[in-house]
């Protein structure tokens, strides 16, 4: 069975590939608005083990979140809204026929956790994922929480973390900085996006 699971290159993500990787054969895909690379993902991919496919991204999906984030002052409902728009992207299967290796999707994944805020996987959104691409949809850290994925991690994997600006990754808060940046300038990013720990995975332990 293949599973495409949403990739930034960090730990939460890492750790869900790791658990799903007994039972599927793991695809981990980073979505992309065509704003920044997704080398650092497939670095990080490429350090565990995996495969890695890069899915382009609805533009105008950035562009909505951006307005969006702006006019609430915080990241959460654009950040939601492109989190579904990728979900959805990589569960419909169009970029499989530019992957190499791959001619079908069984199951989409995600890293989402069950102490996240943003972004989250509801049921009726779940659900609806599985009836119209015939998919499962799998979070295998729903039920895990900060500490235990925390020290899972550190027996598993190597990290680089620091502060979020500073971390190359492959995630939506890039591009979604670099639009703000763009439109808005850099107080608004300063603004919308409160500064945080990120990580980024470079290898196994």
């Amino acid at each position: 069975m293949r599973c495409a699971l949403l990739y930034s290159g960090g730990k939460d993500s890492t750790l869900a590939a790791l658990l799903l990787g007994p039972f599927y054969d793991v695809t981990l895909v980073s979505g992309s608005f065509g704003v920044c690379d997704t080398d650092p993902a497939q670095e990080s991919a490429t350090a565990v083990g995996f495969d890695h496919a890069t899915v382009e991204l609805d533009p105008d999906v950035a562009h909505d979140a951006v307005e969006q984030m702006y006019d609430d002052g915080y990241p959460r409902n654009g950040i939601q809204q492109i989190h579904e728009h990728a979900v959805e992207t990589v569960a419909r299967g169009d970029w499989v026929a530019d992957a190499d290796g791959i001619d079908t999707v069984d199951a989409v994944a995600d890293g989402t956790r069950r102490d996240d805020r943003v972004p989250t996987v509801d049921r009726p959104f779940a659900q609806s994922i599985e009836d119209r691409f015939d998919v499962d949809y799998l979070a295998p850290l729903a039920g895990i929480g900060r500490g235990a994925i925390d020290a899972m991690a550190a027996d598993k994997l190597v990290v680089e973390s620091g502060p979020s600006a500073e971390i190359p990754k492959a995630d939506y808060e890039v591009e979604l900085r670099t639009l703000l940046r763009e439109r808005y300038g850099e107080g608004a990013v300063a603004d919308i996006f409160p500064e945080h720990t990120q990580s980024r995975v470079q290898g196994l332990r």
